[in-house]
């Protein structure tokens, strides 16, 4: 039956141009090689790739991590690196070393993918996470080159998905030459789509080592502050909203026609939207609820004077995390799924957890019986309780150090994974 799905990717392509361009009016990313994603390359021909694809930002960080682990095991590895997004191709390029390739995931059909396998012969593919394509699987198969997913994910709501559409998803998942899961439940969840899970292996982003420089950037100006400052990390659309109404139904009542800040003058606000593409508007909405904003990139060598913080960088949310006392993290106060707060606890960062975490279920429990994070009901809740954690000094520095604490008891993915590829190449 993959044949239908075919045709359907196939007839798609128009629609995806479409999209492409829409896209690249806000993230110019988008317009760069869109002809790759089509299976047509620029590049000269090669062979032997250890090829690696991770789709968006979250994944590529993931990859980074992984990628330093098979260097040390693969020493001279050429590396093939693939990403969907814009942003995923950004980061991507830092990862790059001599002789490394870098290009868009062909799309799913036939075509793309053949010409995409032609071109680069890899030895091995690496899916980060959650990334399986039916065609692409299936290519890879008739060639016999080994398809392996690691990092390997999936949600009770995925499973009922790819269960639904069973004849594509089934062939797909069982196609794979190896898949190593981040938690038990993944691995039962995988099993259940006829996935080869061959380990459990925990989460790469648990291996994460914090830039220490920007670490240290961020203590050294936290230093420097008279309140506690909390940060909204990586928030997602509507989050910032849910944000400002919490802020202005508490000092409506007393303080009608003064900024919303004016209640919680005791801690000052940092945001850090998940999406570049998101920061101006982040910033009219502030402006428009009367709150003065400073964006990190008019920052001049030390922190301005402001209600809100903006954190419009990418790379840099160690120091973002450095500069926090506590986190409340984006994408759990809306029904996303959750952000990643391995990296939070790396920096000893404790977060707030709002009631939608289920893409890092494992990691928000195990965070909270660490006492390295709190769940609250909503953002109400959690503006209350991030804010009270930062101005109790004494249970504040007992959750930094469960924090960390938490984030070390769990390392050791990365070099398990590249020590499982190793063996697949070689066997």
């Amino acid at each position: 039956m993959r044949w239908l799905y075919s045709t359907l990717t196939w007839a798609a392509q128009p629609l995806l141009r479409r999209k492409l361009r829409r896209r690249a009016v806000a993230e110019p990313g988008y317009a760069v090689a869109v002809e790759e994603r089509f299976g047509r390359y620029g590049q000269p021909a090669g062979s032997g790739f250890v090829w690696v694809h991770a789709v968006s930002l979250g994944e590529t960080r993931a990859a980074a991590i992984l990628l330093a682990a098979l260097r040390r095991t693969l020493p001279g590895m050429r590396l093939l690196l693939t990403h969907g997004t814009a942003t995923g191709r950004a980061e991507g390029a830092k990862l790059l070393q001599p002789g490394d390739v870098q290009v868009w995931q062909p799309w799913d059909t036939p075509a793309a993918v053949q010409r995409f396998l032609r071109r680069f012969r890899p030895a091995l593919g690496i899916l980060m996470e959650t990334e399986v394509w039916p065609n692409l699987v299936a290519a890879c198969q008739r060639q016999g080159i080994p398809l392996t997913l690691a990092n390997a994910r999936l949600n009770d709501a995925s499973l009922r998905k790819a269960q639904r559409l069973g004849w594509l998803a089934r062939p797909a998942y069982r196609g794979l030459a190896a898949v190593w899961a981040q938690t038990e439940a993944d691995a039962q969840r995988l099993r259940a789509l006829g996935a080869p899970v061959q380990g459990v292996f925990g989460n790469l982003k648990f291996d994460v080592e914090p830039d220490g420089a920007q670490l240290a950037q961020g203590r050294a100006w936290r230093a420097t502050q008279a309140r506690p400052v909390v940060l909204l990390a990586s928030s997602r659309e509507g989050e910032e909203a849910l944000w400002l109404d919490v802020l202005k139904q508490k000092v409506a009542p007393a303080l009608t026609g003064q900024a919303p800040a004016a209640i919680n003058s005791e801690v000052q606000w940092l945001i850090v939207p998940r999406h570049p593409q998101r920061f101006d508007a982040v910033e009219q909405m502030l402006r428009a609820a009367g709150l003065s904003v400073a964006r990190r990139s008019c920052w001049q060598g030390g922190l301005p004077q402001a209600d809100v913080w903006l954190g419009d960088s990418l790379g840099e949310m160690a120091l973002y995390y450095g500069l926090a006392d506590v986190a409340l993290l984006g994408g759990s106060f809306a029904p996303l799924g959750g952000q990643n707060l391995i990296e939070a606890a790396a920096c000893a960062c404790p977060v707030v957890l709002g009631p939608h975490t289920f893409n890092f279920a494992d990691a928000a429990q195990k965070a909270c019986a660490a006492g390295a994070a709190q769940r609250v009901v909503g953002m109400a809740q959690g503006v209350d309780a991030a804010c009270a954690l930062a101005c109790d000094a004494v249970t504040l520095a007992a959750a930094r150090a469960a924090a960390q604490g938490f984030a070390q008891a769990h390392r050791g993915a990365a070099q398990a994974t590249a020590d499982a590829v190793r063996r697949l190449l070689h066997s």
